[in-house]
């Protein structure tokens, strides 16, 4: 990014990655983008190989917005649209094989304001940590969100659910269920951190917000954050992408932007996953996680 398009950009961001295998995996699926204005987490999924194919198929397909100092919410729905198409390639077509989760923000604008656009598709997770308090930002595509939301399970219920490594949405894997995005007005002092479920199955809220708020580094964040889900356990691979908002322009600070999902928030079930995450088979032919090798 040129020193022009920096003080063009609507947020001026710092941004750390880290990424492991974990301690029962062969081959980490994970694949993350953090390069301005598109910071993002895939989780891939298919088993062997296919999974890894997958997430870096979708995120090969934001190449194009990298160094770009913002970008629209058509821009990305354009480039979703590509990325499922890479990824239903894999298998042949639109019926099953590879697929993965997506979410992360993309700096964007509203009225000239900085603006976060959060993108979700699957139970890797967006959130944002201002002021202190730690707010998942994204909802958890999965059968056990589901029936929380229903009221027939309780979030501790669904921590330990049958069904808790079943998702319902994703790009491939016989998914054809839209992302869900939020536009949110951004401020100086901000901090996203967009990860896959081998860190929030491992590691709490109360103690990502803890990491969060003692580590200034962005880098140092994600990283302690990869140790930590390690240190519980790490039963999955394992990716933290962080991102601070060192500037923003904000003309009206009152002002504020409804997501354009219209999905009510909520925040999901941790995944354990001992076994993977696994697309859901519906008639619509939704997206299971298979066991990974």
């Amino acid at each position: 990014m040129t020193d022009a398009q920096m003080l063009s950009a609507p947020i001026v961001v710092s941004a750390g990655a880290a990424t492991d295998v974990g301690l029962r995996r062969r081959i980490n699926e994970d694949s993350m983008l953090a390069q301005h204005p598109v910071f993002l987490v895939a989780d891939g999924m298919g088993g062997h190989e296919a999974g890894e194919v997958a997430s870096a198929a979708a995120l090969a397909a934001f190449q194009p917005l990298v160094g770009l100092p913002s970008a629209r919410v058509e821009d990305v729905v354009g480039v979703i649209d590509l990325a499922r198409h890479s990824v239903d390639a894999l298998a042949g077509g639109p019926s099953g094989g590879a697929g993965t989760t997506l979410t992360g923000v993309v700096v964007s604008q509203h009225g000239g304001d900085g603006y976060w656009l959060v993108v979700n598709l699957g139970d890797s997770r967006t959130y944002r940590l201002a002021g202190g308090a730690l707010e998942q930002i994204s909802v958890d595509h999965s059968v056990v969100q589901e029936l929380v939301d229903a009221g027939e399970l309780t979030p501790e219920e669904a921590a330990t659910a049958a069904d808790r490594n079943v998702i319902t949405r994703a790009l491939g894997a016989g998914s054809d269920e839209d992302a869900d995005f939020w536009m949110l007005p951004a401020a100086q002092g901000d901090r996203m951190l967009i990860c896959s479920d081998g860190l929030s199955g491992e590691v709490d809220a109360a103690t990502i917000r803890e990491i969060l708020s003692t580590l200034p580094d962005p880098q140092a964040a994600a990283e302690r954050l990869v140790l930590q889900a390690l240190a519980n356990g790490g039963r999955d691979n394992v990716t933290a992408v962080v991102v601070d908002a060192l500037a923003v322009v904000q003309h009206d600070p009152m002002d504020t932007l409804p997501r354009a999902s219209d999905r009510d928030a909520g925040r999901g079930s941790d995944d354990e996953l001992d076994a993977d995450t696994v697309p859901r088979k519906t008639p619509r032919s939704r997206p299971e996680r298979g066991d990974r090798r």
